[in-house]
Formats: C-alpha cells, sequence, structure tokens
C-alpha cells in the first residue's frame, strides 16, 4: 500500500468478514467448530478432546464476500467521487475481487491479482444446500505458518526470517481471541465458493495483469495460466516471478511485483507490454 500510495495513487484495504480486523462471525469463537483434525493440535494442552460442532456449517459464502466488497466500493466511489476503482487481491482473493469485477464491470478499473485461486472448471451457481456442511472456520499456526512457506522456497534467500516473525506478530495481534488458544493462532472463515469459472472468466474484460509465484504450492503455476488463458480481457499480462512462494509480496522479489503493480494499474502495462506472458525475478 505504502508502494502504490507514494505511486500517487489512493490507497485503500479491506477484510472481508472473518479476516484480519473485520468482525468475525461469532461461530468463530468456538473451538469445536473447528474439523477434528485441526481441534486435535489442541489436544490435551488447550481441550481434553475433539468436541462436537455447535454450528456445523461454513461461516460465510462467496455471494456474503461480494456484498463486502460492493459495500466498500460504493463507499469509495462515492468518497473519492470516482466511477471506477481499481483492485489488488491475492490467492482466494482473485475469486473475491475478480469474481466481484465479472458481476459489476462498470464499478471497477484493472485488476492484479497474485496467485489467484482460479477453478476453471468450478460450479456456476450456488450449491443446493447452504449454509454448506462442515467445519465452520480454520485455523492456523505459528509452526503452520512457517512450515507452508518453507515447502516453497526454491532461491538462496528467497525471505528473511524477521520479515516472517514481524507478519505472524501482526496477524497474532489482529485476532484477540486466537491469540489466547494455546500458543497463538489466526482464524480464517471457511468459505463456499461458486462462480469465477471458465465461463465466468471468459466474459470479463477489466484489464488484468495476473501474477504466477514460480515456486507457489498452493495455488500452482498451471492453474494460474488457466486463468489467463481463458480471460476475456484483450489487455492481460501474465508476469510469471522467479524465486517466489505463495507469499511473494514479503519476499526478497516484492519490489518487482510492487512495480509491475503500479505500471499495470497507472499504464496498464508492464515494461510496454499490455498483452501477454513476461518472466522476471530470475
Amino acid at each position: 500500500m505504502e508502494y502504490v500510495a507514494a505511486a500517487g495513487f489512493d490507497a485503500f484495504s479491506m477484510d472481508t468478514t472473518g479476516y484480519g480486523r473485520s468482525r468475525r462471525p461469532n461461530v468463530m469463537n468456538d473451538i469445536c467448530n473447528l474439523s477434528e483434525r485441526q481441534q486435535a493440535d489442541f489436544v490435551p494442552s488447550f481441550i481434553d478432546e475433539p468436541c462436537p460442532p455447535s454450528y456445523p456449517f461454513a461461516a460465510t459464502t462467496i455471494a456474503s464476500d461480494w456484498d463486502d466488497i460492493n459495500a466498500v466500493v460504493d463507499w469509495l466511489r462515492d468518497f473519492r467521487d470516482v466511477e471506477k476503482v481499481h483492485m489488488v487481491a491475492w490467492s482466494l482473493g482473485g475469486p473475491r475481487a475478480a469474481g466481484y469485477a465479472a458481476l459489476y464491470p462498470d464499478k471497477v478499473g484493472n485488476l492484479v491479482l497474485l496467485a489467484p485461486a482460479y477453478g476453471r472448471g468450478r460450479s456456476g451457481s450456488p450449491p443446493d444446500n447452504l449454509p454448506s456442511p462442515g467445519a465452520a472456520f480454520t485455523k492456523q499456526s505459528a509452526n503452520d505458518f512457517t512450515n507452508n512457506w518453507n515447502r516453497q522456497v526454491g532461491c538462496d534467500n528467497q525471505y528473511e526470517a524477521n520479515v516472517k516473525t514481524a507478519i505472524w506478530q501482526d496477524m497474532l495481534a489482529s485476532d484477540s481471541v486466537g491469540a489466547t488458544w494455546g500458543t497463538g493462532v489466526r482464524r480464517a472463515p471457511r468459505t463456499t465458493t461458486w462462480g469465477w469459472n471458465q465461463d465466468m472468466v471468459a466474459a470479463t474484460h477489466n484489464p488484468m495483469l495476473i501474477v504466477s509465484p514460480a515456486h507457489d504450492a498452493q495455488v500452482r503455476p498451471a492453474s494460474v495460466r488457466a486463468l489467463y488463458e481463458d480471460l476475456g480481457a484483450a489487455q492481460k499480462v501474465l508476469l510469471d516471478l522467479g524465486c517466489t512462494s505463495h507469499n511473494a509480496m514479503w519476499e526478497t522479489n516484492r519490489i518487482i511485483l510492487f512495480d509491475a503493480t503500479v505500471q499495470w494499474l497507472r499504464d496498464v502495462n508492464v515494461d510496454g507490454t499490455s498483452a501477454g506472458e513476461i518472466r522476471r525475478g530470475y
């Protein structure tokens, strides 16, 4: 946000319901609403044994996330007296932001998606049964966070240990309840997702920069490439970013990502390319 703001943009961020500093649904305050497997990490130090859920359904849906985004977008359009806002999103932010843009193309300008969680064959309709059965939310501990990051390291000095520590401390600071569970966890809602599939993406024409971290083990590069291939926009670039993981924005090559983002938001190109594939950071 500081990098984009320094380039002259008004930069805002939002957390959808259940994340960061947005309100978490009350069902996320009950440790029993984690999956039995995730509850097991707290046995016997925090709970005696896994317990049955009080709410055995996903806490949020992609539609509720789109509603959250729409409220923020409409507020920004009024607050800054603009017709459109640009969007930058990461991971599940892909179907959230770009799915929203597909629904409201006249409210959205350019998009930058980092490691977007694309489902080419995902159902275009909500499931018959909502809310969706299963755990209400998930948790991530410091060990979960570290192990997940380290399995995606493919280069020397890909990230700095003190950066990881600072990020984790900030995550705990955003979750006052989760921070008290065992050694501390960050909670996130389980979100039932539909739409933003091949048909929806093919009908999307907003200019889009799609960034694929080379060592991403959470959203595989093949999936990101499928999004690029399916996208109906005339102005689209796939940035293959070397020596990066799913957490590219916190790693050594982050400035390449930030610079490409500013170029796309400002000029709808990266180093003169407005359509095609580019490689950086190798």
